[in-house]
């Protein structure tokens, strides 16, 4: 046996080749008349012209987010977490809930926090730089700590 006499096991799949006579003969699998029975048919996107001649309004720069709002998305916490975490006359901010890897950073940057009041608290904090629902409030007020 010589090298090229070798056969793999597995033949390759060929690829069908349409249009170059023998058998399966007359269209070729190509139906009948029509931009896609000639040689070098090519469609072209329907929109593709219209779209290249407008190119400030496909979506590029300012001001194209049509649904874009000013909304500020939170991550929650709640009392009955912090009640847990800190000790009482502990100062939580959200750099300090960060390093106690209560919140995640999303996108390199500390994200919004607001503290609701689901839970029990039993200790007195101070609270700055987060947002607070009523009830939080009222709770951490209550035991005297600080909103700021």
């Amino acid at each position: 046996m010589q090298a090229h006499e070798v056969k793999t096991r597995i033949p390759r799949a060929t690829k069908k080749v349409v249009g170059r006579g023998g058998k399966r003969g007359k269209t070729s699998g190509r139906g009948t008349k029509g931009q896609n029975a000639r040689a070098g048919h090519k469609k072209r996107p329907q929109m593709r012209d219209t779209i290249k001649k407008l190119p400030k309004l496909r979506g590029e720069g300012v001001s194209r987010n049509q649904w874009k709002t000013e909304a500020v998305h939170y991550v929650v916490l709640n009392i009955g977490v912090l009640n847990l975490e800190f000790k009482s006359g502990d100062r939580v901010t959200p750099k300090v809930l960060l390093d106690h890897a209560l919140v995640l950073k999303k996108g390199n940057k500390v994200p919004a926090i607001k503290i609701l009041g689901t839970g029990t608290l039993d200790k007195k904090l101070d609270i700055r730089g987060c947002a607070i629902s009523e009830s939080a409030k009222a709770a951490i007020e209550k035991l005297g700590g600080t909103v700021k």
